[in-house]
């Protein structure tokens, strides 16, 4: 599968080891599932997770960004037609669209009403992982 990984479920992944946020890191890197992203989903990644009140080590960030960076699927990502509610989460709804990702996860569906995701499926982390393993079927 084909994903774009809003920032919340990397945090949420890292914060929680055995959550469902942490299952979908786990796809990712051992290679499952495929993640989208362009410069602007890589820079909030990386300032979020230097936040000093996550306390993440800064090493474990660099190797994180370097292997999205190295395996993820970089998009140049057009416009979207409409203006999101919050403007910040306009890059993870138009590299999907772009991508033509089969979803965007995002443990804040309600961000991206369904006027505007364009046919981007928006899936919680529980309803992806429930996707996923459907496929595998």
């Amino acid at each position: 599968m084909i994903v774009v990984l809003d920032t919340n479920v990397i945090v949420s992944g890292l914060l929680a080891p055995y959550g469902p946020c942490a299952a979908i890191l786990r796809l990712v890197l051992s290679g499952e599932v495929s993640v989208c992203l362009d410069t602007r989903i890589l820079c909030e990644y990386e300032q979020v997770l230097h936040r000093p009140k996550f306390g993440f080590d800064s090493e474990n960030i660099s190797a994180l960004i370097e292997y999205l960076e190295w395996f993820g699927t970089s998009v140049v990502a057009l416009p979207l037609p409409v203006s999101l509610p919050d403007p910040d989460d306009a890059p993870f709804l138009e590299v999907a669209r772009t991508a033509g990702a089969d979803c965007l996860v995002t443990g804040n569906t309600r961000h991206f009403p369904k006027k505007y995701r364009s046919g981007v499926q928006v899936v919680s982390p529980a309803e992806f992982l429930d996707v996923n393993a459907s496929n595998k079927k």
